[in-house]
């Protein structure tokens, strides 16, 4: 389950706001909607180190710990844990805050897998210094 305590001291990749129109028939907002931040966010993350295009070419162990609700303040953050010859693991956690309140919790987790591409969609090779 979610914890209750501060989220990650880095600097987040994406904060939004989730709306009515991202819910799922049960009034919470919809995973695939949620999974598309955490994808948006791990893509900036994949595009610095890449230098340039990237592509998510799967998404490893994603983990549903608690709902999301219309309102609540969606930060995401984003952190590269594996660099292979042309493909990066970045590990991304969703955190929730209500509206109106002050408290974190962590809502979702995955490692997304992206492969760096040439101009013409092939893989290509991480440049040497990435950040």
């Amino acid at each position: 389950m979610g914890e209750y305590h501060e989220p990650p001291k880095d600097q987040p990749s994406i904060r939004t706001i989730a709306m009515p129109a991202d819910t799922n028939p049960a009034g919470d907002i919809f995973g695939g909607w949620l999974m598309s931040q955490m994808d948006l966010a791990a893509g900036n993350l994949a595009a610095r180190v890449a230098g340039g295009r990237s592509a998510t070419i799967a998404v490893d162990a994603m983990k549903f710990h608690r709902p999301v609700k219309v309102g609540d303040e969606v930060t995401l953050f984003a952190n590269l844990v594996k660099v292979g010859r042309t493909s990066m693991h970045i590990h991304v956690e969703a955190w929730r805050r209500h509206r109106f309140g002050e408290r974190s919790e962590r809502v979702t987790e995955a490692t997304f897998i992206f492969v760096a591409l040439d101009a013409e969609g092939r893989p290509r090779e991480l440049p040497v210094n990435r950040p």
